[in-house]
């Protein structure tokens, strides 16, 4: 949970207290610091330094990403879920013993690695013993913590207040002083016991009245007053202290030892309890700390920040001494930026993105030469936004003076604003504006501007503005320029002439660019992302085996580079193959890891999949449920939602019998001309308008059929002509025509639409009174599309089978279907395998949680142990992948 409240209303109390109630609990803690909220993992270290001797119980690639996150190892970059999985998996170890409590204090300051990593495990904790507490002020400035149970912590009542204010107090107040005190403080509980320490004993007595001011400042300017009447001594002993965040009493003391503050001139500090100075220095709120750090004059803060420094070691914290030179220094500083240049890379190597930005900022404040100032300035603002900081990337970005950049610097502004634009939004704003970027810069940066621009103004599809035909010309002019020899130059080249001059134009260089993406077998890891877009051109050239291929070869590629911002995407192209493949398991487990991922990483979700996958089941429920995101869809700009939004209704309402409702979803869908969907729109309105006897609605389906066909010459593209053919054909031609097209499509990976085509051929030959050689059909169908899981079309074949006079055979309920779509995934690994904490590790949960759903899956089917679940028909072909 999270408790949200301002400054000194009692957060930590009230935390104190809680633990206190709960014997024998381990308590491990962690507080933010504004001085360390640029360095990756600081406050990690801090919650797991007492864990870290149980590293070699995670898996492998946990275990080397959190010793790479504390700088233990340089061989591997410390990817986010990874570090987030290994901290739920030692605090998960530990609570086996005794429950854990995590207090995470001022996490508005947490850097953001941790702030990541702690949010990530406090979702995840479901059957593990584990508390997490954290205190924040504004809820607000901690959006990693967005969803959690937040606790508001209000203000006490007056008579609390009055309460607690005469415990502070041994003297005698005035009445109006009390009030004015009680009404100043407005139930903060910190203000009522620090602002009568701030005012005289005549204060108290004689009616003086305060000054109204914000609480948090008012209790600011009480520590302030106490600070003022310390010794000289004492107060530059607090400032080193307020410079320090580690509270490392060793540093501590070198550090004034240099300045030549006498050790002793710590003691009045601690007396007016302004701190303590243990194991480790801890100020008594956060509020004297920055009293203390923000009255100082800037040169005392230099000077302290300076002898921080010079006590630093350069091997063992290079980081930290460079971040405390850089704060010393008073004007440019060449060697401090380069030093702060290093820390950057280090930091990067340490997946610390948020720190690389800060380190680079700072970097640049500190350069002298306007030209390198603002390179550098660019650097950091590539480096926040790739941490997700867009508004700090794009402040970064104004500060970089245009008068002050040649043109490639100039171009490369505009780019990294509109791949921001792209990155909140796939529309047809973030088209444009990566078009115009795409013409002020050169070579690569170009080609990848302009194929962003192609996949935003795809996305925006219908709602794009016709953005599309003018991405599309530009690309088509940069090609020819300068021809690429790359598979993304080629499948540019495709996509934009498909837009340009047309699907026949096009077809041959698609087929080029799928046969030079097939035959590399080592995309570089910065090209993922266009898989995605071959993956959709495949659907196109009817080319449902590397379709198939590809997005296995996607999902597999996001998996081992740690591209989570690619995965989902992957996964829910994957389960679309999945789907047409007949294998809806698998469609369901990838789904169920796509919304994982999205949850995790905080990422915009995509229902492509899980839409696609509901409609073909025939859950008209979950189907309305998603159609009902429509309105978001429209907001912000994604027309290509809507389209297969259309599709699914489409096969929907085909499963169900609801021909005029399929046919309506489908021609509304095929108008837009849509990219990527030559293949599933027509099979869907000609077979609703064979059903409804409207042949005059199949005319423009037809035509793309044909022209598939005729082109791409695939068994799919043949095979759907054949039964296309057939289902329009108003003589005995249809019965030869529906076995040529499945002949054709047994050789496909479609096995849904080859068992669809057994249906609507036992339909047509009952229709004609052959009921011996339906009932085979039909019968086939039925136990095809049953077994797949495709509900709708199994009781439309059921139906038609009963028509013929012999009852469809009642299918029995799979377990499968008693499992939700997490047990599913849980269940199918564990009967590949796969032990508690591999699951655990490939769906982003602890081992406890997952042989928690492991008990709920052995109830639910009476087996007893993960051998027996092997015995059971969990699982599907391509399951595994």
């Amino acid at each position: 949970m999270v408790l949200a409240g301002e400054a000194g209303i009692g957060k930590t109390a009230l935390i104190e207290q809680a633990i206190r109630a709960v014997p024998g609990v381990q308590v491990l803690r962690a507080a933010g610091a504004e001085f360390e909220s640029v360095l990756p993992f600081a406050a990690l270290h801090q919650l797991c330094g007492p864990l870290l001797g149980r590293s070699e119980t995670l898996p492998g690639p946990q275990r080397a990403a959190l010793e790479a996150a504390f700088g233990m190892r340089s061989d591997v970059v410390p990817e986010r879920l990874l570090v987030g999985l290994a901290v739920l998996g030692l605090l998960a170890d530990r609570s086996r013993r005794l429950p854990v409590a995590c207090v995470i204090d001022d996490a508005d300051w947490l850097d953001d690695e941790s702030a990541h990593a702690l949010a990530f495990v406090a979702r995840r904790v479901e059957a593990d013993r584990i508390a997490i507490v954290f205190s924040v002020r504004d809820p607000a400035s901690a959006q990693q913590l967005a969803g959690l149970r937040t606790i508001p912590v209000g203000a006490l009542g007056n008579e609390d207040a009055r309460l607690l204010l005469a415990s502070a107090i041994h003297a005698p107040i005035d009445a109006r002083v009390r009030d004015t005190i009680i009404g100043e403080a407005r139930g903060n509980p910190l203000a009522l016991l620090e602002l009568p320490r701030s005012a005289g004993s005549r204060r108290l007595a004689g009616g003086y009245a305060f000054p109204t001011r914000p609480v948090a400042s008012r209790i600011e300017e009480s520590f302030l007053e106490r600070i003022s009447a310390l010794p000289a001594q004492t107060r530059g002993f607090l400032l080193v202290a307020a410079a320090e965040p580690l509270g490392d009493t060793v540093l501590l003391w070198d550090a004034i030892d240099r300045l030549g503050i006498d050790r002793a001139a710590a003691e009045p500090a601690e007396t007016a309890d302004l701190l303590e100075i243990g194991g480790r220095v801890r100020f008594r709120h956060p509020l004297v700390r920055s009293a203390v750090y923000q009255a100082a004059a800037p040169a005392d803060r230099r000077r302290a920040h300076d002898a921080l420094a010079a006590v630093t070691d350069a091997e063992r914290e290079p980081d930290r001494r460079a971040w405390h030179r850089a704060q010393a220094a008073s004007g440019p500083d060449e060697d401090i930026a380069l030093e702060l240049e290093a820390s950057a890379g280090r930091a990067l190597t340490r997946g610390g993105m948020s720190a690389a930005a800060a380190f680079t900022e700072r970097a640049a404040e500190l350069t002298a030469d306007p030209g390198r100032r603002a390179s550098r300035m660019l650097v950091a603002a590539q480096f926040a936004q790739s941490a997700g900081a867009v508004n700090w990337a794009l402040r970064l970005l104004d500060e970089v003076q245009n008068d002050q950049l040649g043109s490639e610097q100039s171009g490369a502004v505009s780019l990294q604003r509109a791949q921001i634009a792209f990155q909140s939004a796939r529309n047809s704003r973030a088209a444009s504006m990566l078009l115009s970027a795409a013409t002020r810069v050169n070579g690569d940066r170009a080609r990848v501007a302009l194929l962003q621009a192609f996949s935003a103004a795809m996305y925006a599809g219908r709602l794009g503005d016709g953005v599309l035909p003018e991405v599309a010309g530009a690309g088509l002019r940069e090609l020819a320029h300068t021809a690429g020899a790359r598979p993304v130059d080629h499948l540019l080249e495709g996509l934009a002439t498909h837009v340009v001059l047309g699907y026949e134009a096009a077809v041959p260089a698609m087929r080029r660019a799928m046969a030079e993406t097939l035959a590399d077998g080592s995309i570089r890891d910065k090209e993922l992302r266009w898989l995605g877009l071959a993956c959709i051109t495949t659907m196109d050239l009817w080319d449902d085996q590397t379709h198939a291929v590809l997005t296995e070869r996607m999902v597999a590629m996001a998996r081992k580079t740690g591209a989570l911002s690619v995965l989902p995407l992957a996964l829910n192209l994957n389960a679309i193959a999945h789907v047409l493949g007949g294998r809806l398991n698998a469609a369901t487990v990838g789904v169920s890891e796509a919304y994982a991922i999205t949850a995790a990483t905080g990422n915009a979700e995509f229902v492509y999949g899980d839409i696609v996958l509901s409609a073909w089941r025939g859950d008209r429920h979950r189907v309305d449920q998603l159609l009902a995101l429509a309105p978001e869809v429209i907001r912000r700009g994604e027309g290509r939602a809507l389209v297969v939004m259309e599709y699914a209704t489409a096969v929907l309402n085909n499963g169900l019998g609801e021909y005029q409702l399929a046919a309506d979803a489908a021609t509304q869908a095929q108008a837009h001309g849509d990219l990527g969907f030559e293949l599933f729109l027509p099979f869907e309105l000609v077979e609703s308008a064979a059903r409804l006897g409207r042949p005059e609605l199949a005319g423009r389906p037809m035509h793309t059929i044909e022209r598939g066909a005729r082109l791409c010459r695939t068994d799919a593209a043949i095979g759907v002509e054949l039964r296309s053919r057939a289902l329009l054909s108003t003589d005995a031609d249809a019965d030869v025509l529906f076995q040529q097209a499945l002949a054709r499509l047994e050789r496909t990976t479609l096995r849904t639409y080859c068992a669809r085509t057994h249906l609507v051929y036992g339909e047509w030959l009952r229709r004609h009174d052959r009921r011996s050689d339906a009932r085979h059909q039909l019968r086939t169908a039925h136990e095809a599309l049953s077994e797949m899981g495709l509900t709708a079309f199994a009781d439309r074949a059921a139906r038609e089978l009963e028509a013929t006079g012999e009852h469809a055979r009642r299918r029995d309920r799979l377990f499968a279907d008693t499992l939700t779509a997490r047990e599913l995934d849980i269940a199918s690994r564990a009967a590949g395998g796969a032990t508690s904490k591999e699951i655990a590790a490939a769906l982003y949960l602890s081992p406890r949680t997952v042989d928690a759903h492991l008990r709920s899956i052995f109830r639910k089917s009476g087996v007893k142990s993960r051998r027996e679940l092997r015995n059971l028909n969990l699982a599907d072909p391509g399951l595994s992948g």
